[in-house]
């Protein structure tokens, strides 16, 4: 059988439990990782036996991510995992003293509800900056609405979940607060100048830029290259390693949001050609897996 090469993605299944083919298809395939939905979680047994199995699948300790903000983008929940506060409001119920070491400790506490069912990577924390027009699907799921708030808030975060072994996945480059569409539906467009992009979203970016993953966000900018979103462009990818000098693993966005377009083979190839290092693709669907 002819090997497919798919080292360069990150893949889903569909339900909570792997089935035989698609055991079969990702030991074929041998995508670098897998992610976990709302829709793979079931109880803490099930899931420790489904992170067990896809890393079975592919022989080898491959990484398990999942989104665990907390709010509405927490896709392990109540009764068996805590509820957590989206992180706008977290961070409003925190005393300005006592920022960091709360939010500190909220991710070490989800780093450990993650390890425990074999879970060891965290999409988070979201460094965008949430202002007046931020789209609801990402105004609360922001840590403020100046760069020195999302930096403290977003670097606190990320060594929680680091010090509870959990790869944290910074999220979205090279900023996303400035989009008023969701981007799951709609492609974002952003008018701002670069200087003021330089001056705020760009600066949360590039304070946290040793961050070791991140994640793109499917965002056109106008005043860097107005025909192709993020994602999928070379100048912006370009943004982000040179002048936001992010030099860690880059993964791109979900594929198979509505802001790209084209087909899915079409999304990945350019996703690797502008400069991503790794194609994520999160519905678990085997027909556009394999065009990935």
């Amino acid at each position: 059988m002819m090997r497919l090469s798919a080292a360069a993605t990150i893949l889903g299944c569909e339900g909570p439990r792997l089935t035989g083919a698609e055991a079969a298809f990702f030991r074929e395939a041998d995508p670098l990782g897998f992610i976990l939905f709302a829709r793979n979680v079931e109880t803490p047994d099930q899931l420790r036996r489904l992170t067990g199995e896809l890393r079975a699948a592919v022989g080898r300790d491959a990484p398990v991510l999942v989104d665990q903000e907390g709010g509405r983008v927490q896709r392990l929940r109540a009764p068996h995992w805590h509820e957590w506060l989206p992180p706008l409001d977290e961070v409003a119920g925190l005393a300005p003293a006592a920022r960091a070491r709360g939010l500190w400790l909220r991710y070490r506490l989800i780093a450990a509800e993650l390890r425990a069912v074999g879970i060891d990577t965290c999409c988070a924390p979201t460094a965008d900056i949430a202002g007046p027009e931020t789209h609801p699907f990402l105004r609360n799921r922001c840590f403020g609405s100046d760069p020195a708030t999302v930096v403290e808030a977003a670097r606190a975060a990320a060594e929680g979940l680091l010090a509870g072994g959990v790869l944290p996945v910074m999220k979205h480059l090279p900023g996303h607060g400035r989009a008023v569409v969701d981007s799951h539906l709609h492609p974002p467009r952003v008018a701002a100048d670069a200087v003021t992009l330089e001056a705020t979203d760009f600066a949360a970016f590039r304070a946290l830029a040793d961050l070791p993953v991140a994640m793109t966000g499917h965002v056109v900018f106008d005043a860097i290259d107005p025909d192709l979103p993020a994602t999928l462009s070379p100048a912006v990818i370009r943004v982000i390693r040179e002048r936001i000098g992010f030099t860690g693993l880059l993964l791109t966005d979900d594929l198979s949001m509505e802001a790209l377009s084209g087909t899915l083979a079409t999304r990945a190839a350019a996703a690797i050609a502008a400069g991503c290092d790794v194609a994520l693709h999160c519905n678990g669907r085997r027909a556009e897996m394999e065009a990935v």
